[in-house]
């Protein structure tokens, strides 16, 4: 049968409209109340309608919202320097996604080696479970067979190998490679962290081997793990980095982030956007930086997901039959569920929580980083009773 809608159907959509938020709550079409654990999965970093952002955002919209890259952009100098200033990196390129600011990671390492009298080197290697974004490109990166399913050949020179398997990547890392593509924590695969001398091991054979180490930070970035990005807790540095989501807090914003070495061969041509880093996103952008870089700030979505994550400890303890693992660090927790994960997020909706359900069998926990810890207490509360709901079900089947 035709579809008759005037959308795509690439979406199975919660019956669910929503007509604004604060904070961490969502309010439908009849005024009912959800606590927000999906954060549009990551992305609304400092919650709904947060004062801060409305303004810079609605101050910018009554000046200007396009110009193009044709023309000098100051917000794009600020965001840029501040964003050099806390990280690794030496220069910034801006785009509208996390796919795109991936696009340009990979571009870019490739690039490196071309201008390098190495154009040989264009494989990159990721690993098994990756999500990279929904281009050509990134789901050839991430290599799984249903995002890749219908789509023509595979983009040539991605390989994967599985996940944290050092013997496996030191294998791969032949003169062709020129990057291991990774995520310091798997989002989309299920919450799975790498262990952080897994990282440390990864980054001194990149070094070894003469490659890049890109890193994949679009959603555990911009302190969803209680750390600006999810790699210091290894204290390692990559040669260039991914972000988007949380930079934007609901705005689209993503950005490439690379030392100098690696972006030697990004010279005027090589790349560009029509929308990226339009003065809109960087008023939006810096406003975000201004209360995730405020004192204290980090603390506390550490203070936060700890306490979250000690309550679901406890929940695993008490529902030993639906709760099977408790995964991830600060406000990036993924619960592995013994049954099917979509039945638990379901059953959590039902109490006016929402949350993402990801692979592995595992449901997100991807709150505003602003969220209070009575607000988290509530969360545990309303995930205990969709929990005594549904565990006579789990004892019958």
């Amino acid at each position: 049968m035709a579809n008759t809608a005037p959308l795509f159907t690439t979406y199975s959509r919660t019956p669910l409209r929503f007509e604004r938020g604060e904070g961490v709550w969502l309010f439908d079409e009849k005024g009912a109340r959800y606590l927000d654990f999906a954060a549009g999965i990551a992305v609304n970093s400092l919650g709904h309608a947060h004062p801060h952002l409305v303004a810079a955002l609605t101050g910018q919209a009554q000046k200007l919202w396009h110009l193009s890259n044709l023309y000098e952009i100051p917000g794009q100098e600020r965001l840029a320097e501040r964003l050099v200033a806390a990280t690794f990196a030496d220069s910034v390129f801006f785009t509208n996604s996390g796919a795109e600011a991936l696009e340009c990671a990979i571009k870019t390492a490739r690039r490196h080696f071309y201008v390098n009298g190495q154009p040989e080197r264009v494989r990159i290697i990721t690993m098994e479970g990756a999500f990279h974004g929904r281009t050509l490109a990134t789901i050839a990166a991430g290599g799984q067979a249903k995002y890749l399913e219908g789509f023509g050949p595979k983009a040539v020179g991605f390989d994967q190998v599985p996940f944290g398997d050092i013997e496996a990547l030191t294998a791969a890392l032949d003169d062709t490679a020129a990057a291991v593509l990774i995520e310091p924590v798997q989002g989309e695969g299920g919450i799975r962290p790498l262990d952080p001398d897994v990282l440390r091991q990864i980054r001194a054979l990149c070094d070894d081997h003469g490659v890049l180490l890109i890193l994949d930070e679009v959603q555990s970035g911009i302190g969803r793990t209680g750390r600006l990005f999810a790699h210091e807790w290894a204290g390692i540095t990559p040669d260039l980095m991914a972000i988007a989501k949380g930079i934007g807090g609901g705005f689209p914003l993503g950005a490439c982030l690379a030392t100098d070495a690696a972006a030697d061969g990004m010279t005027p041509g090589t790349h560009g956007t029509t929308f990226g880093g339009n003065p809109l996103a960087m008023a939006v952008g810096n406003a975000v930086l201004d209360v995730v870089l405020a004192d204290g700030f980090l603390d506390q979505v550490q203070t936060t997901g700890n306490a979250l994550s000690q309550g679901l400890l406890s929940l695993k303890e008490r529902y030993p039959g639906l709760i099977a693992d408790i995964r991830g660090t600060g406000l990036m927790l993924g619960i592995r569920c013994v049954g099917n994960n979509g039945e638990m997020v379901q059953a959590f909706r039902n109490e006016s929580l929402l949350t993402v359900p990801a692979g592995d069998n595992v449901v997100r926990l991807l709150p505003p980083l602003t969220v209070t810890a009575e607000e988290a207490r509530d969360a545990l509360r309303r995930m205990e009773a969709a929990l005594e709901m549904i565990a006579p079900m789990a004892k019958t089947n």
